[in-house]
C-alpha cells in the first residue's frame, strides 16, 4: 500500500474540511533593546546579550532580572527555558556580582548539566575558569558529592542489570525464583524511597506484600553488608544527613545563597524536600518547569510542587514564559487546544513565532501494519524529494509495544533507525517470550534454551528442572526431552497430567498456523497462568499484558507457517543487536523511535505520533485508574484517581505533539489489534464542534485555585458522581452500561445490547443517590 487518505483534522469524514483547524496567536517579536533603555544600570549586560545574538523577550528578561526571593517561571513548551536559567546565572555574576561558588544549578540530566556549563562558559563576561567553580549538577551528582565530602565512601551499584541479578539472587535464596520480575520490585522500592516511605513499614495485608517486604528486606541488608548504594539511595541519605546534621545543612545554606531548579516538574518528594531544606532561610530559589509537561508521576514525579509554589512560598514572584520559539503555529495552536482542557494546571496559553507552511495532519489507517506501512513510504518519499534527511524524523508512541510493527518495517525495508527504548526485541519480553519458547520446542523439540523458558509456566523452577533433564539425557536422549520432568519426586499425579497435557499441546503446534498456535497456547493455559501469576498482579495495570499479547497475536497472523514465523524473529533479533551497537548519538543520520516519555525535552523537524486512539491514548490502564492500589495515589478516591490518570494522559499528548517543530503527523488506526478504535478524544476535544460524546468525554477534576476562572453556571454544584462502566466503542452509539461488581470489573471483553461491537471500560456521570 503507497498512501492513505490525509485529513485536516482526526475527523476522517466529509465533516473534516468544515471543523475550524487550531492555531496559535502570532507573538510580536520583541528584545531586550525594545525595553531596556540604555540608562539602566545593568543595560550594558543585555547589550552584550544581544551582540552575541541572545535576544530575550520580556518575561525572559523579568526572569533574568530576579535576584530576591523565590521565583516560579513557567516555562512552555519551546519557550527557551535553558536560555534563561544560563543568563540569569550570569545576571547574578556580573551584575550582582555573586561569586560563583555561591550558586547552585540543579537540573536532571548529565546531558543537560554539561549543556549549561558549556553555553555559560560562552556568555560574554564569562570563561571555563569562572564556570568550573560553580556547581551545576544534577540532583543525584550533587548529592554524591555531598556524600562522599562527609565520609560516606559506599560503592554505587551503577550496574541495573547487575542490580536485577542481586534481586533474582535473594529471590532464588528465598524459593521465589521466576515469581516476580526483578525491574519491576526495583521500580516499585523505588517508588516507596522517593516518597520517603521506610522499608520497614511497608504494610504485610497480603502474601505478595509479606514477599516484597521480605525481598526488599534482604536486598537492603545485603547492600549494607556489601558497603554499597544504589542511585536511590543517594538522594535518601542526603536528605537522612542534611535532615539530622544542623551544622552540615547550615553551611550549604551559608555557600549555596542562590538556588535554581531545572525541569521543577520532574522533582519527586526527596528531591523537593532537599532542595527546600537549602534554601529554607534565604529562600533565593528560582525553579523553572511547566506543569504541563509533567508525565512522570510513575517515578514520583509531583505536579502539586508547582501547583502549590505559592503556598510553600507565598511571596514568590511568578513569570509565565509564553512564546514558543520551536514549533509552528499550527502545532503550538493544537498543543494549545488540547492541554487546555485540563482543569489542574497553571492557565497559560502559547504564541507562536513561526508561521504554519503545513498544518498537522491525520491519517486513519485500518491497523497498525498498514499504519507503518503508510509511515515508511512516506519517509521514504520525503528523503527522496530531498527536503528531510533521516536525521529529521521522530516516531513517537504511547507504550512500547507500539513500535512492533514500524521497527519490522523498518527492518524490513532496511532503513537507518535508533530504538531508544528497550534493546531487547518484543518477542524476548517477559510476558511473550514463554510462547515463542513454546513455539521453538515444537519446532525443534531438543531446543533446551526454549525448555528452559517453559519450565515457569509448568510451575517448575529452571535450575531443578533442568538439572534432571540433563542427568536423564546423559543417562537415555529422549526425543522429547520434556518427559523427563515426570521423573521430579515431587509431581503429584494431577502435575503429572498437565506435563503430559503440555507435551500433546507441543506437539500440535508445528502444523498449525503461528496464530492458531498462539492463541491454542493462550486458551490452554497461558491467559490463565498470567491471571494467577505474581508477575502479573505486580503489573500496576494488568490490560499492558493482554495487550502485549494481542500485538503478538496481530504479529503472527502475517505468517502461513510456524517456522516462517521463528525465522523472522531471529531475523529481528539479529537486526536488532546490529542497532544496539550503533550509537545514539542526536547528530546520527538515522530515524528517531521513542515512547513519548522518552521524547520529552527533544525537538525534531518531523513528528509521527502512532496510534491516536482510545483506549491507547488515553490508554486503556488510566480508564481503570479507579482500581490502582499505588502508592502515588495512596488516600486519593477512586474519582480522583481516575481524573488525575486521565489528565496526566492529556499531559503526554500535549508533549507528544509539541516535539514536532514544522510538520506534525498523526495516526489513529480504524481497528487496533482486531477490535475497531475511534480517534483519540484529546486530539478531538482539540476542534470546536467535534461530536465527542459524553462517555468520551474525561472526568472532571475538582478545580484548583490554580484553574482558570469559570462562570457562575460552570461553578454551581451538580449532585452527579463518577462511575466505572462499560461504554460502546462505535461512533455514533451511546450505549453503556454501569459496572457494579468485582466480577463485571474483571471483565476484559462486552458485546454492545444494541450494535453488537466492542464496548471499553471508561466512566459515566450520572445522578447521586440520595
Amino acid at each position: 500500500m503507497n498512501s492513505l487518505s490525509i485529513y485536516p483534522t482526526p475527523i476522517s469524514s466529509k465533516l473534516a474540511t468544515e471543523q475550524k483547524v487550531p492555531h496559535a496567536q502570532m507573538a510580536r517579536l520583541t528584545n531586550s533593546s525594545d525595553f531596556v533603555p540604555d540608562e539602566d544600570r545593568d543595560a550594558y549586560f543585555f547589550r552584550d546579550l544581544e551582540r552575541h545574538r541572545i535576544l530575550l523577550n520580556q518575561a525572559q528578561v523579568q526572569a533574568v532580572r530576579h535576584f530576591k526571593g523565590p521565583l516560579l517561571t513557567l516555562a512552555g513548551a519551546g519557550s527557551g527555558k535553558t536560555t534563561v536559567l544560563v543568563c540569569r546565572v550570569a545576571y547574578l555574576l556580573r551584575v550582582h556580582r555573586v561569586h560563583p561558588s555561591n550558586v547552585l544549578l540543579i537540573t536532571f540530566s548529565k546531558k543537560a548539566a554539561e549543556e549549561m556549563r558549556e553555553r555559560l562558559a560562552t556568555l560574554p563576561g564569562l570563561d571555563t575558569s569562572i564556570t568550573n567553580s560553580m556547581q551545576v549538577r544534577t540532583f543525584h551528582a550533587f548529592c554524591l558529592r555531598l556524600l562522599r565530602m562527609n565520609g560516606f565512601n559506599q560503592e554505587i551499584l551503577s550496574d541495573g542489570r547487575f542490580q536485577q541479578i542481586v534481586f533474582k539472587r535473594i529471590m532464588l535464596s528465598m524459593g521465589l525464583q521466576d515469581t516476580y520480575q526483578p525491574e519491576v520490585l526495583i521500580s516499585i522500592l523505588s517508588s516507596y524511597k522517593m516518597q520517603l516511605i521506610e522499608v520497614s513499614d511497608l504494610s504485610e495485608d497480603t502474601e505478595e506484600d509479606q514477599e516484597m517486604k521480605r525481598i526488599f528486606l534482604q536486598y537492603e541488608q545485603w547492600k549494607m553488608e556489601q558497603m554499597k548504594i544504589d542511585f536511590d539511595d543517594i538522594l535518601i541519605l542526603a536528605y537522612q544527613l542534611l535532615k539530622d546534621n544542623g551544622d552540615i545543612l547550615r553551611s550549604l545554606e551559608r555557600k549555596f545563597s542562590y538556588i535554581s531548579v531545572d525541569e521543577f516538574q520532574d522533582t519527586n518528594t526527596v528531591q523537593y524536600e532537599i532542595i527546600k531544606m537549602i534554601a529554607q532561610n534565604h529562600q533565593n530559589l528560582m525553579v523553572v518547569g511547566d506543569d504541563d509537561q509533567t508525565i512522570y508521576s510513575f517515578n514520583g514525579a509531583r505536579n502539586e510542587f508547582i501547583l502549590q509554589f505559592h503556598e510553600q512560598y507565598p511571596t514568590a514572584t511568578t513569570v509565565t514564559l509564553d512564546i514558543n520559539y520551536r514549533s509552528t503555529s499550527s502545532i503550538v495552536g493544537l498543543g494549545n487546544a488540547i492541554i487546555k482542557h485540563n482543569v489542574k494546571r497553571k492557565n497559560k496559553t502559547l504564541l507562536a513565532t513561526k508561521q504554519s507552511e503545513t498544518k498537522p495532519l491525520y491519517v486513519r489507517p485500518a491497523s497498525s501494519d498498514e499504519e507503518a506501512d503508510w509511515l515508511i513510504n512516506d519517509i521514504r518519499v520525503k528523503v527522496a524529494e530531498g527536503g528531510c534527511a533521516y536525521g529529521d524524523f521522530a516516531i513517537l508512541y504511547r507504550t512500547q509495544s507500539n513500535s512492533r510493527a514500524i521497527i519490522e518495517q523498518l527492518i524490513l525495508h532496511n532503513l537507518p533507525f535508533v530504538d531508544y527504548g528497550s534493546t531487547d526485541s518484543f518477542y524476548e519480553q517477559w510476558m511473550v517470550k514463554p510462547i515463542i519458547d513454546h513455539l521453538r520446542i515444537a519446532h525443534e523439540r531438543r531446543n533446551f534454551e526454549a525448555i528452559e523458558g517453559v519450565l515457569p509456566s509448568l510451575y517448575i523452577g529452571r535450575d531443578q528442572g533442568m538439572r534432571i533433564i540433563q542427568e536423564q539425557e546423559a543417562i537415555q536422549a529422549k526425543k522429547w526431552p520434556l518427559i523427563h520432568l515426570l521423573g521430579l519426586p515431587q509431581l503429584k499425579d494431577f502435575q503429572k497430567e498437565k506435563l503430559k497435557s503440555r507435551i500433546r499441546l507441543i506437539k500440535t503446534l508445528a502444523e498449525m498456523k503461528p496464530l492458531a498456535a498462539i492463541q491454542a497456547i493462550r486458551k490452554d493455559f497461558y491467559d490463565a497462568f498470567l491471571e494467577t501469576n505474581k508477575r502479573s498482579k505486580l503489573t500496576h495495570h494488568r490490560e499492558m499484558l493482554k495487550e502485549t499479547l494481542d500485538e503478538l497475536e496481530s504479529s503472527a497472523k502475517r505468517f502461513d507457517s510456524v517456522e516462517q514465523f521463528l525465522y523472522f524473529i531471529h531475523e529481528v533479533a539479529i537486526k536488532r543487536t546490529e542497532m544496539s551497537a550503533l550509537q545514539k548519538g542526536h547528530a546520527a543520520n538515522r530515524v528517531s523511535l521513542m515512547t513519548i516519555h522518552k521524547s520529552k525535552g527533544l525537538e525534531f523537524k518531523v513528528v509521527y505520533l502512532l496510534c491516536a486512539i482510545e483506549g491507547n491514548m488515553p490508554h486503556s490502564s488510566a480508564l481503570e485508574a479507579n482500581q490502582l492500589n499505588d502508592v502515588q495515589l495512596a488516600g486519593v478516591t477512586a474519582r480522583d484517581k481516575t481524573a488525575a490518570a486521565l489528565e496526566e494522559e492529556r499531559r503526554l499528548a500535549y508533549v507528544a505533539v509539541t516535539r514536532a517543530k514544522a510538520e506534525l503527523l498523526i495516526s489513529s488506526p480504524a481497528y487496533y489489534r482486531g477490535k475497531k478504535a475511534e480517534p483519540s478524544r484529546f486530539l478531538l476535544s482539540a476542534f470546536p464542534g467535534a461530536d465527542v460524546t459524553d462517555s468520551r468525554k474525561p472526568a472532571a477534576a475538582a478545580p484548583t485555585k490554580t484553574a482558570a476562572p469559570r462562570t457562575a453556571a460552570a461553578a454551581k454544584p451538580t449532585a452527579t458522581e463518577l462511575v466505572a462502566a462499560w461504554v460502546c466503542g462505535q461512533a455514533g452509539c451511546k450505549a453503556w452500561s454501569r459496572i457494579s461488581s468485582p466480577q463485571e470489573s474483571r471483565r476484559t471483553a462486552k458485546a454492545c445490547p444494541l450494535c453488537g461491537e466492542a464496548m471499553v471500560k471508561g466512566s459515566r456521570l450520572v445522578p447521586l443517590a440520595r
